[in-house]
């Protein structure tokens, strides 16, 4: 929640510092969505802080984890235009 809510006040970097915190304890969240997501949304942060190459890299974990996800889930049309958007 911490890391959405520096998202939306636009603080990448404090961003990117939660989510990491997610990814770095994967034990926590085995199989669970909000592990695939802290991809996604640490993809956004690197984003918004302008570092197009790990934002790239972490839209690239994502897109891998959710690849056999059905393709009209909204939250993943979104996610591959943002990373078209990055090419």
């Amino acid at each position: 929640m911490r890391g959405e809510a520096y998202l939306a006040a636009h603080q990448g970097g404090k961003a990117v510092a939660e989510f990491q915190k997610i990814l770095d304890h994967r034990g926590i969240v085995l199989n669970e969505p909000i592990g695939a997501l802290a991809h996604l949304q640490l993809g956004r942060a690197y984003a918004m802080d302008g570092d197009t190459a790990k934002s790239r890299a972490a839209y690239q974990n994502f897109l891998a984890l959710w690849k056999d996800a059905d393709p009209d889930i909204p939250i993943l049309k979104q996610a591959k235009a943002e990373y078209a958007k990055l090419q």
